[in-house]
């Protein structure tokens, strides 16, 4: 398995900011036609543009959703950024900054794209491929579909060089490019059947103690966790609350480094739950 100094070299890592501005639907109708173009060409494919903008746009992200790691044009990173970018100042960015952490700790309701944190964790898969499944609402492919094609092309890269699937409770890292944070955690969750085991709970404690890893050795300062192993993986979601709290709490006492988290829920009962969590284990303050 590659660590982070065997693949730093393969992809590039460096942070850049970039300045982003909202486009007019009309720009961005434009823009979609000359990607459609574009991504139909690949596929060998013509089409006549007559639709409204947002049937364009959700054909372009269904098409990036089943497209393999390819290269792309310099032309389509170019067109492609400065419509995502839009779209991510149109979300609206929400800053970590004016969070009240306590004990570096918070918990946040809401789209974890819209967090500006040093890094946000998406559930991967052991490809870290994101999903190709057109429009699912999965976490990681919200993730992939709002930062950009270049993600997928840098998980490529390191999965090419690594020459096997990652293995869960492992993390690997890339840019966040198009999203308000500056970089991606990949992580791959244990996927539970009918009942739990000490490996399911072992390998989600890793998932936490690899991405805090990471972004110690990235010199990170800041990162937001969405709600591991849930959902699809079919981990209890009060358990894998309680997990996550402990291997956090656990890691930064163990750990001579300052970091903050947050908790990132999107549901309203994982909002209960780690709130509870939160309120037997440290005093904190939940920001909405």
């Amino acid at each position: 398995m590659l660590s982070l100094k065997d693949y730093k070299n393969i992809i590039d890592l460096t942070y850049v900011s970039q300045p982003y501005s909202v486009i007019s639907e009309e720009e961005k109708s434009v823009i979609c036609d000359e990607l459609l173009s574009i991504l139909l060409e690949e596929r060998n494919e013509i089409a006549a543009f007559s639709y409204p903008y947002l049937t364009k746009r959700k054909l372009i992200w269904g098409y990036l959703n089943r497209r393999p790691p390819n290269p792309v044009s310099e032309r389509f990173l170019f067109l492609q950024d400065k419509l995502f970018r839009s779209e991510t100042l149109e979300r609206g960015i929400v800053d970590v900054g004016n969070f009240e952490f306590n004990n570096r700790l918070c918990l946040w309701q809401g789209d974890i794209t819209r967090l500006n944190a040093d890094a946000i964790v998406t559930a991967a898969n052991s490809s870290l491929l994101g999903c190709f499944i057109p429009h699912h609402k999965c976490i990681d492919n919200v993730i992939h579909s709002r930062a950009g094609v270049q993600v997928r092309l840098d998980c490529s890269r390191i999965m090419g060089a690594q020459g096997e699937p990652e293995p869960p409770g492992c993390a690997k890292i890339t840019r966040a490019y198009n999203l308000p944070s500056k970089y991606i955690l990949h992580t791959i969750g244990p996927m539970t059947e009918l009942q739990v085991t000490e490996d399911n709970r072992r390998v989600l404690k890793n998932c936490y103690i690899s991405c805090l890893n990471l972004a110690k050795e990235m010199n990170l300062k800041s990162v937001a966790f969405c709600c591991l192993s849930t959902g699809g993986f079919s981990f209890p979601n009060d358990e894998a609350a309680a997990i996550a709290v402990g291997a956090v709490k656990k890691w930064m006492l163990e750990n001579d480094y300052e970091i903050n988290v947050v908790f990132d829920v999107f549901l309203d009962k994982d909002k209960l739950i780690y709130e509870d969590i939160l309120r037997f284990s440290t005093e904190y303050i939940s920001k909405n």
